[in-house]
């Protein structure tokens, strides 16, 4: 066979049950659609947060081997440098070399510097890339979004057009690449690496989108965290067994809440962001298939972490000068409040809000806890794999666990490339991933263990189970085949369980370069106190 496209997509800050073919009230028909003609992953994880995420799954490597071991700030530690280092190698880098056009819409997010002036060693055309438009930081506005690039030169956010938002931007850029390798470029294969902001905070959505979705949370967290569940586990995406898990704990029960209207509002905005994607991702298919380069295309879709619970303050203030959204003020002279304030209803660009813990609880459904951890909820992402020249068991599950090293093993399998051990004169890591082609033929790939490490959070998966410690609390042991959601601690039953997982996370630890959480901590207290640093882009964590 040829060697084919390799279309990878990812979204930012979804959680796992919020699209519609896994048991979501978002309307995603053209992702349900990826699905019905492809295959569903059930037990694929990301590594619980953004920049991490995205160093491993363009290197497959594990976040720490690429020097982005917490987020892009330099810490002075090997792990943790906050950029790529030379000794990774990105997807687009290698095929490349396999003979590969390269191309990349949306957020980069693995580079200490994103200003015109300094370094651009890790941006995306000096990574494999030989296009590239988005946003090279993180979080950012919408309508005005800071860091918008182009290949090595920074937008000017004044001659945006009056319609411009990020979202379509993401997804046009994206077509447009396709339209323009099937004239320039059509008798060499493509990779295309699409990664939306959306639906990242700020709750930015065009009204129309919002409207789709009015009343369609009213009838509160309890009750749709229970319906959802009901539906996965009607297409059998969860087991009949594992209970869902308890409500937040610092959250009241949606009769006993205040504030309905705005809560809803909030609910309806995050929809609407997914649906905006969406829509976008459909108009990408449809450049594949104008371009007869559908079928022999592979379509890779997830999410970089689990939802996210991230709270700001209740009391709305305009933005400080200094924020990394980088916007102020709208273009018509609006001044930009943010604040997780109810008097003030989300969506338009001169608010800037988060959906926060209770809706996150939504999202992550039936798992516990949300982006930064390593149970469940902070780790697993859907996984859509479309391929019509190859999948031939369209509409199934695969059950197989993976991991984000995982995704440059397989676009290397299936391009028949080879993974270097030496470029441009430094020695590369070994690659951690296998391949998940053997999953789309319902075969096995022989993982061994899957192992993450984030913020002093920590786990190892091998076979059903699963060892995972929030940062200063104790081991916690799960048997994932008959209690997934994590309800039931076996720890005291499994001493012997618990010793040999914890030996190979403590092994894969030391390999990887990770450091104890309290040494990046207080590397992180310190830069603090020199720089004023921001912790990602400006969030107020809710930590148990």
């Amino acid at each position: 066979m040829n060697q084919p496209n390799i279309l990878l997509i990812m979204n930012d800050d979804m959680g796992y049950s919020d699209i519609g073919c896994y048991g979501g009230e978002v309307l995603t028909p053209n992702l349900d659609q990826l699905a019905g003609n492809g295959v569903r992953f059930t037990q694929f994880y990301n590594t619980a947060r953004c920049c991490p995420t995205r160093a491993s799954i363009l290197t497959g490597l594990h976040p720490h081997q690429t020097g982005i071991g917490w987020m892009v700030t330099d810490l002075d530690e090997d792990g943790y440098r906050g950029d790529l280092n030379n000794t990774c190698v990105t997807i687009a880098e290698v095929l490349k070399l396999a003979g590969y056009a390269t191309y990349m819409s949306g957020k980069w997010h693995v580079s200490r510097n994103q200003a015109a002036g300094g370094s651009k060693h890790s941006w995306p055309c000096q990574r494999g890339f030989d296009h590239y438009f988005g946003i090279l930081g993180g979080a950012a506005n919408y309508w005005q979004p800071s860091s918008l690039t182009r290949d090595n030169e920074l937008i000017d956010l004044a001659s945006l057009p009056e319609d411009f938002f990020l979202t379509d931007a993401i997804s046009d850029e994206a077509g447009n690449f396709i339209r323009e390798h099937a004239v320039t470029d059509s008798e060499v294969p493509f990779f295309l690496y699409t990664a939306y902001s959306a639906p990242h905070w700020p709750l930015h959505a065009p009204e129309e989108d919002i409207r789709k979705y009015q009343g369609r949370f009213s009838a509160g967290w309890d009750r749709l965290r229970e319906e959802r569940l009901e539906r996965m586990r009607t297409m059998g995406i969860v087991d009949e067994a594992w209970p869902l898990t308890k409500r937040d704990w610092s959250q009241l029960p949606w009769d006993d809440a205040s504030d309905k209207a705005w809560q809803e509002r909030r609910m309806e905005v995050y929809a609407a962001q997914i649906d905006r994607m969406d829509q976008g991702i459909g108009r990408i298919v449809a450049a594949l298939k104008e371009t007869n380069q559908i079928d022999n295309t592979l379509i890779l879709f997830l999410a970089d972490n689990g939802a996210c619970a991230e709270e700001f303050a209740p009391a709305a203030k305009p933005l400080p000068s200094n924020n990394p959204a980088g916007i102020t003020h709208t273009r018509d002279g609006k001044t930009i409040l943010r604040g997780n304030d109810p008097s003030i209803m989300p969506g338009s660009e001169d608010t800037y809000q988060s959906y926060g813990v209770p809706w996150a609880n939504l999202s992550n459904t039936p798992f516990r806890e949300y982006k930064h951890w390593v149970h469940e909820g902070g780790i697993a992402t859907p996984l859509i794999a479309h391929w019509p020249s190859v999948i031939d068991q369209i509409g199934t599950l695969r059950h197989q666990p993976g991991q984000l090293t995982d995704i440059m093993a397989t676009c290397l399998d299936v391009a028949h490339a080879e993974y270097p051990k030496e470029l441009n004169g430094n020695d590369i890591l070994p690659l951690e991933g296998t391949s998940l082609a053997p999953i789309f033929r319902g075969e096995h790939n022989h993982k061994e263990a899957l192992i993450w490490e984030h913020e002093g959070n920590k786990a190892v998966r091998q076979g059903h189970w699963k060892l995972v410690c929030k940062h200063l609390g104790d081991w916690e042991l799960y048997d994932l085949l008959a209690n997934r959601t994590e309800t039931n601690d076996l720890a005291l039953q499994h001493p012997d369980v618990v010793k040999e997982l914890r030996s190979i996370y403590e092994a894969w630890a030391e390999r990887c370069s990770v450091k104890p959480w309290e040494v990046i901590a207080e590397k992180l207290r310190q830069r603090r106190e020199k720089a004023d640093l921001i912790k990602d882009e400006g969030a107020i964590d809710r930590r148990d």
